[in-house]
This record gives structure tokens, sequence and C-alpha cells, in this order.
């Protein structure tokens, strides 16, 4: 009898590439039958609150609220080095002047959103979008009747903002690395502790076969995700996957595990996190 993995991802392509062979019947899964949910980063965060899914993307910000449940897979990571979620505006400004604008971000459990409030130093105003709005509210310059001076963008519109002659004011990866000298991690994999070791272990060695065989079988498996690249032509495809499935993806290593603590406790420090958290992470094989 086979055992039902639900498994939540993003709908955008460096998660499809991620989880392609899953998704594909690519390889063999033995015993356990994955189901596979595609909804943006922000509801995956809130629906992690009441550990419905087993496998489940989160940002590393919300897993500080989700220790209760989950615990981090060591593969299945995005992350920045040195590039990550950034700031645009229709006019270049100083980081200075963004704390006297309202913000459009795509869900105050995002990593992009912890980056942001350490990096800005304040509580600032902001209003929530959703990720694949955040680029025409910006142009806009409102939203929902509230003004709007800047936005906060995730996923592939890190490479096309400027084709609406947006100008970047802050990339959250750089001035993360400027700050620590590490890489930012913003989503990882998270497995529902209730599974049980076995299960947990399997588990997190089939994501790791589904990354290594996207990235043993690029082409085909870039096919698949460019259905869900929003206006990425296949060049940029491949840079956006590229980006954020990779080396950091098979495991965060011993620079990726410091980087996720570091992350956890400088939230802490500023006030965002409430409780200073230990990242606690599956055993690999």
């Amino acid at each position: 009898m086979s055992q039902l993995i639900r498994v939540g991802h993003s709908p955008d392509p460096d998660d499809a590439f991620m989880f392609y062979a899953l998704a594909r019947d690519k390889i063999d899964t033995g015993r356990y039958r994955f189901e596979h949910e595609l909804v943006d980063i922000e509801t995956l965060n809130r629906r992690a609150f009441s550990g419905e899914l087993e496998l489940t993307a989160v940002s590393l910000h919300a897993y500080a609220h989700l220790t209760k449940h989950y615990m981090l897979c060591p593969c299945g990571a995005s992350m920045g080095d040195r590039y990550g979620p950034m700031v645009v505006a229709t006019s270049k400004c100083s980081v200075e002047d963004l704390r006297g604008r309202t913000i459009a971000i795509p869900g105050t459990l995002t990593t992009a959103y912890l980056a942001l409030r350490m990096c800005l130093g304040v509580d600032f105003d902001h209003v929530v979008v959703p990720f694949d709005e955040i680029l025409d509210v910006t142009v806009a310059g409102n939203y929902q009747g509230k003004p709007v001076g800047a936005g906060l963008i995730i996923h592939e519109g890190q490479l096309t903002y400027s084709d609406q002659d947006l100008e970047l004011i802050v990339d959250m990866g750089q001035w993360w690395f400027d700050e620590t000298g590490l890489p930012l991690p913003l989503g990882a994999n998270a497995i529902r502790k209730n599974l049980g070791p076995e299960t947990i272990g399997e588990v997190n060695r089939l994501l790791k076969a589904s990354i290594q065989y996207a990235l043993d079988h690029r082409q085909e498996a870039l096919d698949y995700a460019l259905s869900f690249g929003r206006g990425l032509d296949r060049a940029k495809g491949d840079q956006f996957v590229g980006m954020y499935v990779n080396d950091w993806t098979l495991d965060f290593g011993p620079r990726g595990r410091l980087a996720v603590a570091e992350l956890l406790r400088r939230g802490h420090e500023a006030g965002v996190i409430p409780h200073l958290v230990e990242p606690e992470f599956v055993e690999d094989e």
C-alpha cells in the first residue's frame, strides 16, 4: 500500500524544475505517492502553521515559526549568492528614502520581507500584494487605492523589472553578503516531524534524487519549468533556474547552514522573529 506525501511548492520555474522528476514520474518513488499542490509561497507559509502538508516549500523566515511541526531538508534550498529579492521603484532613490514610502511586499512571512526589515532597521509601511502583481502595482503607484512608492520583488521579477522601466534600489542578496559575507537563504523544503525518522529519511532522499535528475537532464526539466515562467524566454528561464537550483540546492553544506542560523539570529535581534531559533536539519544519508 502506498503512502501519500502531499507536496506544496511555488508555481515558479525553479521549484517546478526541482520537482520535475517527482511530478512526471521520472524516478522510482517506491512505496510513496507524491501529490503536488502549486501555491504561492506566502500561502504555503500560512498553511504550514497547521502542519497540513507532509513536505512543503517554506520561507526561512516562516520556518522560525514552524519548528513545532517541521524540520528542514538539507536539500531543496533557494539561496541568493550575492543576489536575491529586490526593491524597485519608478525612479532612483536612496535606501534611506524607502523608510518613508509604502512598499508593496509579497508577504510578511517571506524572507524577502525579513531581509528588508533588517536592511531598513524600521517597521516600514507596507501593503501585501500577490507576488506576480508587484511590478504592475509599483508602476501604477497604488494598490486598491493606497499609494505605493516601491515594490519588493521575488521570483522571475528579478530578471524582468527593467522591462517595465523600473529602477533597482537595493538587492537584498547583495546587501546581506556585504553585511555577513554569506549567501542569503531564502527558501527551503520542510518535512513534517511526525512522519518518523524512516519516512523522513526516505522522502528527503527522493527529493534530492529529483533535484539531481533535473540537473542531469537540464533541457527536458527546463521545458517543463518554463511553463511556469511568466514572461521569461528560454534564455532568461535558464538563467533564473540556474540562480536558484544549483549546488546549494543539492545540499546546504556547512556554509549554507551557517547562513540559515545567522539569518534567524539576526532576525531575532532585529525584533522581527520573536524567539531565537536553532535550525534543525534532517540527517542526510
